[in-house]
């Protein structure tokens, strides 16, 4: 990796910057003791909100902390942000109703305003405010205008040009950026919020304690920018707002709407802040006593309209860091905690391989504390599938050099390595979906690019003449919360299948590719057999649904005489093959028909409906299945039992039950296959010194399964039409105020307009109000999404569901019909489609524990080398 250039001396607040374009010339800019210049006319929504102006203000009294807190002493964040000024007003504003009503989210609070004359930079607005000193005598630093002054520019551009006509912070202090970290946000809350950036501020904090180890030191986090994108003025939380504004990155009253007639596209946030905010609105600053608090550079980019994600992901990578130019892009999702270590495990998979582009940490489900969380059967599931995709999937992949999907919530790539095509195949989703291309619409594109991440690496990978791989990092870590309730579930699920779906398709489709990049031929052959390995697991996919109705066929096709099972092969109740006897029959006609029962009662609650208006339907589908598989599992413990009693008494040793098996090849078909496959479970497990997940969640796991194929498979597919992420575009006016510049005798161009001042106000007295406020429950709104779908996507759904439905139709109508099953089966042996299915599972899970093994042979040795 390249060295950082020797950063240069701090600047002198006092003394003027001549070479800093950005910085407003006032004489005034070190206070806040502006001249008072005529005030301009006021636009109608600050006129609504100017009251506080006139109305008599109390003079400013001590805070009831005595002069200030200490730095070391922690505090109440929101109280912090009304004491040291940072645009916050008299009233609390609850975000129990969202958006806030009547009052727009920019000027939701009374402030109070001071007139100041702006010289406009090239024409753009850019501005730096100074924070109250009260502020700056608490933190650690304030010898530079990074920590006392807070930049804002009104970005009239589009991501792609900011390049060209903006700057930031970092380029005039020369300062290089070693990772640039981005979290991505739409409405989520202070809670959310909090979690994320107090845990990317603790890695931060790990990276600067290393000191000389590994190229990091005490003033590491240089290194290190944070930006955070909002996705939107209007869907952005209120309380998250005044987090931001009380860790100095935010300040009410500063966006503006249009700077001499152009459109503001988004509003920039500049600053170094020095507070750590903990879920708990607990602040801490930092301190000269220790290190645990480190400064973080801090880029808060507040989207005008809301653009989805991909959007935000386009201004990161095309805007900031076409002007950072960063060697390793971090991608956090707000409500994702990386643990302390996270970023240097990751950033070390790029130092240690010049040819990693892209790499990614394990992705845990937030179980809370003591693991509350797994009293919910549905985290419980989705645990366990986090924790086995992490222990067999990820290290399989990252052993043949392709990751088919770095998940967005938590994931790196080399800067360098995303330029030309993997980026521009990257954001050519966004285009697709704001219905920007031209010509008939693509619905599988469409959807495909619903995954864009899986695009993504696929475009990494398979870069012509690059040798590019994609790397797991077992030790890089992070929490993120997982949906408690099936509409929720559903709705994730929905977008996860079909997109990635579409682009495995893809990815099979374009094997060819493989040839044009510059691997080796052992990489190349690794990479077409991984291809083959998850065109076996598209398959699997495809015909998941006939599948697990198949061996639920099986595992009950019992009858109640000799007779019928001449014609169906099935099984005669009686008391040593049915633990059901004498109602084995009944119970597994019954069975039968509530389980189609369930599936077509979901097929068609799926068409039309939104999960949130048909959950306790969805909980009662639920529940048929788990009551179908849980008395299957019971037949399957059964028939496992009096096979293992079956073994005769003379097999004392391994050599004689070795010779046992192929006198009783049952016991191999079913006994066998199924402890194979959940012993590499445990074991894989163990190996990663993980081995809790299967006893706490694998009955919840097994129980669930049909519900998982079943359910969200079917509603994904019913609704193949949709391609939205849930959210819309919003094109409301903004109520900023505007820019209009004139010269002045100078010839510069000259603003007059209103800027936020210091509240100096009594407004601690608030502070128990505000705790309460904290206390009661949030209410949680599910913003409906009106929306209209074209007919040729609604068509385009017709056929693959059609298709869907009659493939799989057709394989369960074979494979059950009664001649098909007299000439496979053979009379006392199991049915071949079911052992075929055992096996065949059993086979796939053994390919993953040698991936599993062999990656875990590789993380032993780098750890090691690290402890070196």
């Amino acid at each position: 990796m390249s060295q950082q250039p020797p950063p240069p001396p701090p600047p002198n607040p006092n003394s003027p910057r001549p070479s800093d374009p950005l910085i407003s010339r006032s004489s005034a800019a070190a206070s806040y003791g502006y001249p008072q210049f005529p005030p301009p006319p006021l636009t109608p929504q600050q006129q609504q909100h100017s009251y506080q102006q006139q109305q008599p203000q109390p003079q400013p009294q001590q805070s009831s902390f005595g002069t200030f807190p200490d730095r070391s002493q922690v505090i109440d964040v929101l109280s912090l942000g009304r004491s040291i000024g940072l645009g916050f007003g008299t009233q609390s504003q609850s975000s129990d109703q969202y958006p806030p009503p009547q009052i727009p989210s920019l000027l939701r609070r009374p402030t109070k305003y001071v007139t100041k004359e702006v010289v406009l930079t090239d024409g753009e607005f850019i501005l730096d405010v100074p924070l109250s000193k009260d502020y700056s005598s608490a933190v650690r630093y304030s010898d530079a205008e990074e920590f006392t002054h807070l930049r804002y520019s009104a970005i009239t551009t589009q991501p792609d040009e900011f390049s060209t006509v903006f700057s930031l912070r970092q380029t005039h202090m020369r300062r290089y950026t070693k990772i640039a970290v981005v979290c991505t946000m739409y409405n989520e809350d202070d809670q959310l919020f909090t979690k994320t950036m107090s845990a990317v501020m603790d890695n931060i904090a790990y990276l600067c304690s290393l000191r000389g180890r590994k190229g990091w030191d005490a003033n590491s986090w240089r290194d290190i920018v944070v930006c955070i994108v909002s996705d939107g003025v209007k869907p952005c939380n209120p309380r998250t707002l005044d987090v931001l504004a009380a860790m100095g990155c935010y300040m009410e009253g500063l966006p503006r709407s249009h700077v001499n007639g152009k459109e503001v596209k988004a509003h920039m946030f500049e600053f170094t802040t020095q507070v750590r905010v903990n879920p708990r609105l607990e602040a801490e600053f930092t301190s000269p006593k220790d290190d645990k608090i480190v400064p973080m550079q801090t880029i808060f980019l507040l989207k005008e309209k809301n653009a989805k994600k991909i959007n935000s992901h386009r201004w990161f990578f095309n805007g900031i860091c076409q002007v950072l130019q960063p060697e390793v892009c971090v991608l956090i999702d707000v409500g994702t905690k990386p643990t302390r270590k996270s970023l240097y495990h990751l950033y070390r998979a790029f130092e240690r391989n010049s040819q990693v582009a892209g790499a990614c940490g394990e992705i845990a489900a937030e179980l809370g504390p003591w693991w509350k969380n797994l009293v919910n059967p549905l985290v419980a599931v989705q645990n366990f599938e986090y924790k086995m995709s992490n222990i067999l999937d990820k290290p399989l992949e990252s052993v043949f050099g392709y990751i088919s999907v770095l998940p967005g919530a938590f994931s790196a790539y080399r800067y360098s390595a995303l330029q030309g095509k993997p980026l521009e195949s990257y954001f050519k989703g966004e285009a697709l979906h704001a219905g920007y291309d031209v010509g008939r619409p693509n619905v599988s594109q469409s959807n495909m690019y619903l995954a864009e991440d899986r695009i993504l690496c696929f475009e990494l990978v398979m870069k012509r003449e690059e040798r590019f791989i994609l790397k797991y990092v077992k030790s890089a870590k992070a929490e993120t919360d997982v949906p408690t309730e099936f509409p929720d579930l559903i709705k994730q699920r929905r977008r996860w299948f079909n997109g990635s779906f579409f682009a495995s398709v893809y990815a099979v489709q374009n094997v060819g590719r493989i040839f044009t990049s510059g691997h080796s031929v052992f990489r190349k052959l690794m990479l077409v057999f991984e291809t083959f390995y998850n065109g076996v697991n598209l398959v699997y996919s495809w015909f998941s649904i006939s599948s697990m109705y198949i061996c639920f066929y099986f595992m009950f096709n019992i009858v109640s005489s000799k007779e019928m099972s001449i014609c169906t092969n099935a099984v005669v109740d009686n008391a040593l093959s049915d633990p059901f006897y004498p109602y084995g029959g009944a119970v597994s006609a019954v069975l039968r028909g509530s389980y189609i029962a369930a599936f077509i009662t979901m097929v068609v609650a799926s068409l039309g409906n939104n999960p949130s208006t048909i959950k306790t339907l969805l909980i009662l589908i639920s529940a048929v299945f788990a009551i179908c598989m849980a008395l299957m599992l019971a037949l399957i413990i059964f028939t496992v039992y009096s096979n293992i009693r079956a073994i005769p008494g003379t097999v004392t040793d391994v050599k004689g039950f070795l010779e046992y098996i192929p006198s009783n090849p049952n016991f191999a078909d079913l006994v066998l296959s199924l402890l194979c496959t959940y012993v590499l479970y445990i074991v894989s497990s163990l190996m990663f010194l993980d081995p809790w997940h299967p006893f706490t969640c694998l009955l919840q796991y097994l129980l669930m399964t049909p519900s998982f194929s079943n359910m969200l498979m079917v509603y994904a597919f019913c609704n193949i039409h949709d391609i939205s992420w849930g959210t819309k575009g919003q094109d409301s006016v903004s109520s900023a105020p505007a820019v209009q510049s004139s010269k002045n005798e100078k010839g510069k161009q000259v603003a007059t307009t209103n800027v936020p001042a210091p509240d100096y106000s009594n407004e601690l007295n608030k502070l128990k109000d505000m705790a309460n406020e904290m206390a009661q429950p949030q209410k949680r709104m599910d913003v409906t999404v009106q929306k209209s779908s074209d007919d040729h996507f609604k068509a385009y759904r017709t056929y693959v569901l059609m298709w869907w439905f009659i493939s799989n139709f057709a394989l369960t109508y074979i494979l059950t019909d009664d001649f098909i099953i007299r000439a496979m089966s053979t009379p006392g042996r199991a049915n071949p489609f079911l052992v075929f299915l055992l096996w065949s599972v059993t086979g796939l899970t053994g390919i993953r524990f040698l991936g599993c093994f062999v990656y875990w042979v590789q993380w032993i040795l780098e750890s090691a080398g690290d402890v070196v």
